[in-house]
């Protein structure tokens, strides 16, 4: 029984292929150009080339708040969202070892002051009991010398108790501007550590009515980009809404990365409504070149080549002994294939600009009203042919 089925099989799959090829075969050569290909009727119309890349919506001015000493969050007073004046208190640290500190500074100048008056009246006492030759002139100088000493001395308990009282004053840390919490990297009871670098507790965003979108060209795209250029992009949150902007500043300071150069472009955007949120990325889209009235075609048809054009080409491309011969590319010209007088030709034509669906055919032979060929009409009817004649034929109970 196995034996049998296999011998079926082995006899139903061959014809089954070879009747579904020349059922496809009939079905080529007997079609007309309009049924064997998919056409397209060439217009004019307004076209527009844009530039594209992604970006993320930033505020303009982002202020990083940290501690410039240590000490553990004793009073938090904000949270997100908040908004905050200049000068507001946004926590306070636990001040008991820098306020100790400051009035240990604070009894040391105390104690340098009564120091100093006491040289003072050394000093004094000296000058008197040697103009009346009382004293030698190196006991005065002494005396001198000891006031001077404790002099220097109170300056540096002030100046040391003016440094602790400024440390006393940092542990209550007050926003330098005026703007909106966006970020807290502290708790209440936290630890926090200013021995090495200056943590970050807040980020306030200044104004978040006007934002910027930082956002990566390629080089290929930064010649056409110009500082007043506008901008639309849209938004993950808000995708049936077109946002608006202007290109601020294209930085002269390039990208590398595994050797594709990018150029960071800044577009300023404004948010009136505060609707677009720090963070969103943004699909910024550039109009860089447009036409009111270009010769249209679809770039479907710049890819496609005819079986038997193919052929032709690939022969016609052979250079001595059989080797493909090199031709220069030329990124502006391409070859589409219209159908005239019920035969296909080929058209050497002359490309301007794109939106990457439709290309302005700036030269050439084609004009409005020829039918370019987008690609094989029969190719999907003879597939589907064989594919029904296959499951008919390997049914085999």
């Amino acid at each position: 029984m196995k034996r049998l089925i296999k011998k079926s099989i082995l006899i139903v799959l061959p014809l089954t292929l070879l009747g579904g090829g020349f059922f496809a075969y009939r079905q080529v050569s007997g079609a007309t150009p309009e049924e064997r290909y998919k056409l397209h009727l060439v217009e004019k119309g307004p076209l527009v080339q844009n530039a594209a890349a992604n970006g993320t919506l930033n505020p303009v001015t982002l202020v990083n708040v940290g501690t410039q000493v240590s000490g553990m969050v004793r009073k938090l007073h904000v949270d997100f969202n908040d908004k905050v004046a200049k000068g507001q208190v946004l926590l306070e640290l636990d001040d008991s070892l820098l306020a100790a500190q400051a009035r240990q500074s604070a009894a040391s100048v105390k104690n340098a002051e009564a120091g100093l008056k006491l040289a003072a009246a050394n000093e004094a006492r000296a000058k008197t009991l040697f103009a009346q030759e009382f004293v030698s002139r190196q006991e005065l100088d002494q005396a001198v010398q000891a006031r001077e000493s404790t002099q220097a001395q109170l300056t540096l308990a002030r100046a040391q108790a003016d440094k602790d009282r400024v440390n006393l004053a940092y542990t209550i840390i007050r926003s330098p501007v005026s703007g909106v919490v966006v970020a807290r990297s502290i708790d209440l009871g936290q630890t926090v550590a200013a021995s090495f670098q200056t943590p970050t507790l807040f980020q306030i965003a200044q104004d978040l009515s006007a934002m910027q979108i930082d956002t990566s060209f390629p080089e290929a795209d930064i010649g056409n980009l110009k500082v007043g250029q506008e901008a639309r992009f849209n938004v993950d949150a808000y995708p049936s809404r077109n946002f608006r902007g202007k290109v601020r500043q294209i930085r002269l300071n390039p990208n590398t990365q595994q050797n594709v150069v990018t150029y960071n472009v800044v577009v300023a955007v404004d948010n009136p409504d505060h609707v677009l949120m720090p963070g969103m990325t943004a699909y910024v889209n550039i109009a860089v070149a447009q036409r009111e009235d270009a010769l249209l075609v679809p770039n479907a048809a710049l890819r496609f080549k005819p079986a038997q054009a193919a052929r032709e080409k690939k022969e016609a491309g052979k250079g001595a002994g059989g080797k493909p011969a090199k031709r220069k590319k030329d990124g502006s010209s391409g070859t589409v294939y219209v159908l005239r007088a019920g035969e296909v030709k080929a058209l050497n034509v002359t490309l301007g600009i794109t939106d990457n669906s439709a290309t302005e055919v700036a030269g050439g032979d084609l004009k409005a009203g020829d039918r370019v060929l987008l690609g094989d009409a029969t190719a999907t009817s003879a597939a589907s042919s064989m594919g029904g004649n296959k499951s008919v034929g390997m049914r085999m109970f």
